[in-house]
């Protein structure tokens, strides 16, 4: 029986029932719901629309049909996860000039707005023309920023910005591509466009040289107020794929990731997880040995003068004596370090987290560390339709000592190794520390 549609949308409006009910609904449903009545297709707009996928391709920005959804849905955009995947599409050749067969340097200067139509996008007539010869229609699409900025003007209550850019060979990574281009008028639409309510920032399996078509301070087309916009996260999470370092490496990546978390003043919370092999902490690089040149110091005032309260760091390999600095660097303002899968390079954990019994001024924080324990209890199901005689001889004593085991482990206090029906126990092995 269809209920009187004022019955509906009462109930919609109720808010612990409605909260209940989109915990329940997939996208799907909400969208079937919407056909019920008109009142609850109203009502189902906000949570419909406050979290969107954008999928960069040739015209995702450009149409404008997604362009005019986007100005009516846009109030109620709250998060935007803006997916530039490396494909085959996205790697640019070297661009060779035709007439010599010599390759060509191109020198990109974004464009902020739209030029005369008379006028060169890419600097030169001869350059642009070889561009849109050669050059894929994705990275024209990727240099347009008149159109990223059309459709981050719409969504003027943006809270939090995901970006995820993964797919990149290794071959590829000092390699520009179509991604990175992608990534800098992103960047400028992000800087040119009022959005006042943006704090949340999400780097989703980038490659390690995204931070530098993300840097508002040395990126391409930045400007003096470039970074005022950055200025208002309070929560940035990176996950970044690994770059391995070997004695002797390029570490230029290290400098452009150590300058890109400068960009944040205000942050509050910094989660940093390393994908794949593990990395350097980038909150430690001013004291790492590959890094201890002329430009150290400048590198540990910068790192000192930054407030991280909140603070993340994953599959990362560090000294004892690099915990201990960074602790101390950050007493007055630090309030919550979480290490996941840490490797001590040098030194040991009681080393590392020494400044804390200095500054708390006794040892209690270390009661509430998680040690790793396990047992391991051979289990042996018996038929039961089997007999004792039916049994092989030398399955007895097996089955007595099972038994004897599983009698013992039922004895013991549940709060230390859990409920009897569990034979096994394993507690988790990454370490939160609280000051």
């Amino acid at each position: 029986m269809m209920l009187p549609e004022s019955i509906l949308t009462r109930l919609w409006r109720r808010e612990p029932i409605r909260k209940r009910l989109e915990s329940h609904l997939t996208t799907t449903d909400k969208v079937i719901c919407r056909l019920v009545c008109r009142d609850l297709a109203i009502k189902l707009v906000p949570a419909l629309f406050q979290d969107i996928t954008i999928r960069f391709r040739c015209r995702s920005l450009s149409r404008p049909s997604r362009v005019s959804a986007l100005e009516r849905i846009g109030h109620y955009i709250q998060q935007v996860t803006f997916v530039i995947a490396h494909i085959a599409e996205t790697f640019l050749p070297p661009v060779i000039d035709a007439g010599s067969g010599r390759e060509q340097t191109f020198v990109y200067i974004p464009q902020h707005q739209q030029g005369p139509p008379r006028s060169p996008k890419y600097g030169t007539w001869k350059m642009t023309d070889l561009l849109v010869k050669q050059y894929p229609p994705l990275f024209h699409a990727a240099t347009d920023i008149p159109s990223f900025i059309r459709v981050l003007s719409c969504l003027k209550n943006l809270r939090h910005l995901r970006i995820t850019c993964e797919g990149q060979p290794p071959s590829h990574r000092y390699r520009r591509s179509v991604v990175d281009y992608a990534l800098i008028s992103l960047r400028i639409a992000v800087e040119q466009v009022s959005l006042t309510f943006l704090d949340r920032l999400s780097l989703l399996s980038v490659h390690p040289a995204a931070v530098l078509y993300l840097q508002p301070n040395l990126g391409f087309g930045a400007s003096p107020a470039s970074r005022r916009r950055w200025s208002q996260i309070r929560q940035l999470t990176i996950h970044m794929e690994s770059f391995p370092y070997r004695e002797g490496s390029p570490t230029d990546h290290f400098k452009l990731l150590h300058a890109y978390l400068q960009s944040f003043p205000e942050l509050r919370t910094l989660v940093f997880h390393w994908k794949g092999e593990r990395g350097l902490s980038p909150l430690s690089l001013a004291n790492e040995p590959c890094l201890r040149n002329t430009t150290n110091k400048r590198l540990r005032q910068s790192d000192s003068a930054q407030r991280r309260p909140d603070v993340e760091l994953v599959n990362v390999v560090m000294d004892a004596s690099q915990v201990a600095s960074f602790i101390l660097d950050h007493r007055k303002s630090l309030h919550e370090i979480n290490f996941q899968d840490i490797r001590l390079r040098a030194g040991t954990w009681d080393e590392a987290l020494a400044p804390l019994t200095r500054i708390s001024g006794s040892a209690r924080w270390k009661q509430y560390q998680t040690r790793e324990r396990s047992v391991d209890v051979p289990i042996m199901l018996k038929p039961m339709a089997a007999s004792q005689q039916s049994m092989p001889p030398g399955i007895h004593p097996v089955q007595r000592h099972c038994e004897a085991l599983y009698s013992l482990a039922t004895q013991v206090d549940e709060h230390s190794w859990g409920r009897p029906d569990h034979m096994k126990r394993q507690l988790p092995s990454s370490a939160s520390r609280r000051r």
